[in-house]
């Protein structure tokens, strides 16, 4: 099971292992409260296309485009599949710091876990 949560809301034990996968840690968020067991930085956007989103609305689409297209290099495929194997044995929480619920990064993870055959 593969779960999003955002980085300001408490953890809980029904969120199974918690995993960053932005490239910045949240404002304001202690390692300690958080209690992320992994953080996967190389997993998130890339600066330069972080930057170009700047959470725009209107770029969503080319920015989920663009975003799948990084996602497919052989480095972030790996750790999708890794991430994959994880989500098969148990809950993972895709932990993320956008305020945007419905149009995050972490929602594009999400889709890329979910279309990874099983082994």
């Amino acid at each position: 099971m593969i779960k999003l949560k955002r980085a300001y809301e408490p953890a809980t034990r029904n969120d199974g292992r918690r995993v960053l996968v932005d490239r910045l840690w949240p404002r304001g968020v202690g390692k300690e409260a958080a209690k992320i067991a992994e953080w996967l930085r190389d997993l998130a956007p890339s600066p330069a296309l972080r930057r170009w989103y700047g959470h725009d609305p209107a770029r969503w689409t080319e920015f989920k485009r663009r975003y799948r297209a990084e996602l497919r290099s052989p480095a972030r495929r790996r750790l999708l599949e890794a991430l994959a194997d994880e989500a098969r044995r148990g809950t993972v929480t895709l932990v993320y710091a956008a305020r945007d619920e419905e149009r995050n990064s972490a929602l594009i993870v999400r889709e890329a876990l979910e279309k990874i055959p099983i082994a």
